[in-house]
This record gives structure tokens, sequence and C-alpha cells, in this order.
């Protein structure tokens, strides 16, 4: 159980108060009217303002640097680029937050992700300054701050001990996750058209400054500091910490959520699949700027279920729940490859929004199963993994969707996210129970609020 230990009373007279400490299930005390009881009313507005410029910096990236350059194709290796460097830089800063704490990693990452993004303005100004708009963008997505995963991680700490709030929590977590996927390119539109593409990226760098800062800076970073790991508990028996070890316990949290990990990655593959070979079907039909609208579609049906994912009983399994939904996906997505083949374009938003219906408790169950099998110590590392896995799979997805819509058709190009789908279902299928193990004596004392 999570407890607050005894302060001495003079740094309690200078140390601001934690949010209230996690009180087991009870009626009319879990769910979603607990998060702010837990975390303080100011946490939800900030946690989902603090993700929304990273949201703003994919397609603002693409639109920055295809428009300063005159090549969608260096737009497209630059946007390639963040999403490489958050797939490198989202791990590190979950490993760091678990050995020094959530807030000294987010302290840095802030202001070099913002300095990061000017630095992207500026190269991207320059004329033939391909390899420095690269390297910019590559800083800019390796210390984006890791909001949505961290944010969890602080859920997790808070409610360890009331199950039906943790559940609530990731339902929340994967609904802001889909909403800030909706606002953020909108908003960059909305920016770009009214300015320009410089205006809406510098936008997304004063909120990283702003609300990365308040996210840092706010008391529930406290609830996930606990003793530092030691190599002991990466298996090594030596109580020492090295680089190797590091690495040892890295590739051995690798294994225990490679089945999480695989099922994020194809997550990933369709909904960057789907951005694909919808921008294709738009392209095609005379209404390019309908790309996004209809895709955002699917974040809207996301968000409404995955918020109900907590009303659902706890006797339905995490694995039955993933298999059962990831199945819903593979339904839509041939859903949408029929719709595409038609011709009709309301079709293919009926057919978008069926799928989206499936992808929030998709998410919410993956979040949720990925938590469960991190060990002791290693929640922060475990998310930002997970997370970095759908950014990987975005990317991968969007590129091979264009190719396929590029050199075969566009309807081929709608069968991506079918592929991604069924892949889904086969990692929901091999999903075993958690590893056992990972808590031995002593982890309890080791998760302690300090």
């Amino acid at each position: 159980m999570t407890t607050t230990p005894a302060r001495p009373t003079s740094r309690a007279r200078t140390s601001p108060p934690l949010p209230a400490p996690p009180r087991p299930d009870a009626p009319g005390r879990s769910g979603y009217a607990r998060l702010p009881q837990l975390a303080g009313r100011a946490f939800l507005p900030v946690a989902f303002l603090a993700r929304l410029p990273f949201s703003m910096l994919t397609i603002g990236t693409l639109l920055l640097v295809s428009s300063t350059t005159g090549s969608v194709a260096i737009g497209g290796l630059a946007s390639a680029a963040t999403a490489l460097g958050t797939a490198l830089g989202g791990p590190t800063q979950g490993a760091l937050a678990d050995r020094v704490g959530q807030r000294r990693v987010l302290l840095v990452a802030v202001p070099v992700a913002t300095l990061a993004v000017l630095g992207l303005v500026l190269a991207a100004s320059a004329p033939g300054a391909t390899a420095a708009v690269l390297a910019a963008a590559a800083v800019t997505g390796a210390s984006a701050p890791q909001v949505g995963p961290l944010a969890r991680v602080r859920w997790l700490r808070l409610a360890a001990d009331e199950p039906r709030t943790v559940e609530a929590a990731m339902s929340y977590e994967s609904t802001a996750d889909e909403v800030s996927f909706v606002l953020g390119p909108a908003l960059v539109g909305v920016l770009a058209s009214a300015g320009s593409p410089q205006v809406a990226v510098l936008v997304a760098a004063g909120g990283i400054a702003v609300f990365g800062t308040a996210f840092a800076l706010h008391p529930t970073a406290r609830a996930t500091l606990h003793a530092p790991a030691t190599s002991s508990d990466a298996g090594t028996g030596t109580g020492t910490t090295s680089a190797a070890t590091d690495t040892v316990g890295t590739l051995a949290l690798v294994r225990r959520e490679a089945v999480v990990l695989v099922g994020m990655l194809a997550m990933g593959l369709l909904f960057g699949g789907t951005q694909a070979a919808l921008t294709a079907l738009a392209r095609d039909a005379g209404v390019p700027g309908s790309a996004g609208l209809v895709y955002a579609v699917m974040g809207v049906g996301s968000a409404v279920t995955a918020l109900s994912v907590v009303a659902l009983p706890r006797r339905w399994g995490l694995r039955s729940r993933w298999i059962t939904f990831a199945a819903g996906l593979v339904a839509g997505t041939v859903a949408l490859v029929l719709a595409a083949a038609s011709g009709s374009l309301t079709a293919v938003v009926v057919a978008v929004a069926a799928t989206g219906l499936f992808v929030g408790p998709v998410m919410v169950t993956v979040f949720t199963v990925a938590g469960e099998r991190a060990p002791a110590g290693r929640t922060a590392s475990a998310m930002t993994l997970v997370a970095s896995a759908n950014v990987v799979g975005v990317a991968v997805g969007a590129s091979g969707g264009g190719a396929l819509a590029d050199a075969v058709s566009t309807t081929t190009a709608f069968w991506l996210p079918v592929v991604a789908a069924v892949l889904l279902v086969a990692t929901g299928v091999s999903l075993t129970s958690r590893p056992q193990g990972e808590r031995r004596a002593g982890d309890d004392e080791r998760e302690r609020v300090v």
C-alpha cells in the first residue's frame, strides 16, 4: 500500500502539501469524481494543456518545413526525424524519471525542447540548411516532455490501492490524448491560416515552456519519488548501479513488456496508415483539406468510448477486453476498405467513426496492461517505452501508407490498417498473465512516497 511517511515538523512548514493520499475503493469515492480529489483540481487542465503542444508539433513541423523549403519530401523527413527523436528520447526520459524523479527530468526537458523548436524555426528559414532542420527536428522530438506517459505514472502511484480509480484515470488519460490529437492539428491549421506555419510552431514552443513547466512543478510530481533502484532490482544482485546495469534492466523491461510494445506498435501502424490513406483519398476527391477533419471523427468516437471503460465489469479480464476490442478494429478497418472502394466519402466517414469506437478501449487496455506488467520502480520507463512504440508505429504507418497509395492505389493503402488490427488481435491472444516475481520483499517500501 502506498503511504506517506511522517515528515519532520520543520520540513512540513516549507514543503507544499501532497495531494490526498490514496484510499481503498469505496462507494462514491472511486471513478472520475475521485481524480481531482487525489491530484488536485488544477492537475487535470495543466496536464491536458501540457500535452497539447506535442500534438501540434507533428503536423506543425511538416507544414513549416514544407512551406519554407518548398519540398514536401524534406517536410516528411523532418517529421520522421521528430518521430525518431521521440522514440529514442521518450524512454530515456522515463528511465531518468524512475531514477531521479519526474520534476528534475522535466525541468531540463522543457527548456531544451523550447530552444529546439526555436532552432527548428530558424533552421527552416535558412536556405540549404536541411541538415540543421533535421537535427533540430530530432532534438525537438527527443526533448519533448512525455506528459501523457508521466501523467499515467502519477495516477498509478496516487491511486495504487484503488483499482477502479486507476481504470478511470487510464480512461481519462486516453481520452485526453485523443482530444489533444484532434485539437492540436486543428489549432495548427487555424494559426497557419490566420498567420503562418511559423506562428503555429512558435505557439507550440510557448505552450511547452509555460504548461510543461507547470506540469513539472505540480505537487503530484512528488508522488512518483521513491528510493533509487539498485542493480539488485534489475536482477544483478551486485547492489551497485552502472551503465551496463541500466542496459540490462532496460532489456529486461523490454522483454517483460514485449507483447504490449508490439500491440502499441500495431496501434501506431493503424493510426499512421489511416492518416496516409485518408490523405490520399481526400486528394483524389479534390478536397485535400478535409483529410484532417475526417480523421478527427475517429478521435471523437474514441474519446467517448474510452471514458466508458471504467463502467465495464471487473470480471471481464484485460486479455479478453484486448481481443474483443481489437476484433472490433478489424471489423471497422475492413469496413473502411469497402467504403473507400465504393468511392463514397460519406461511407468513409461512417466507417472511420465506427472504427474509432474501438480505438479508445484498446488504448486504455494496453496502457493498463503495461502498468500492471511494469516492475517496481520502472513504471515511467515502461509507459514511455509504450508511448514511443506508438510513435514509431505512426511513422512507419504514415510512410508505408503513403507509399502504397502512390505506388499501387488509395484503396490498397487502406489495407495497412487492417493488417495492423489483425496484428493487434494476435498480440492480445498471445498475452499471458502478469509476469511473476516483480514484487519482491522491499518493493512496497521503495514504492512509498517520500
